[in-house]
């Protein structure tokens, strides 16, 4: 599984076969969630565990690295007609 970065005690991730859209999932002791990378911002898909400050903190991070995010996706499952719009 392909790793985007890690900060904050969280692991940032996506699996080998994925599926658009773009999306990352992030993990850390307390369980997971799930973002999606969309133009319009990263939206909070799923969350099973992570406590409300560390979602808050995943997001921001994802904010600030949303261009290595898609970046690393492109890089692993090429180029993709859905980021036309990033």
């Amino acid at each position: 599984m392909p790793e985007i970065l890690r900060m904050f005690g969280m692991r940032f991730f996506f699996y080998s076969r994925e599926h658009e859209p773009i999306h990352v999932h992030v993990k850390n002791s307390d369980g997971k969630a799930k973002f999606d990378i969309l133009p319009e911002g990263i939206v909070l898909v799923k969350n099973e565990g992570i406590k409300t400050k560390d979602i808050k903190a995943a997001e921001m991070v994802l904010e600030e690295n949303k261009e290595l995010a898609i970046e690393k996706w492109n890089e692993y499952f090429g180029r993709s007609v859905y980021n036309e719009d990033f």
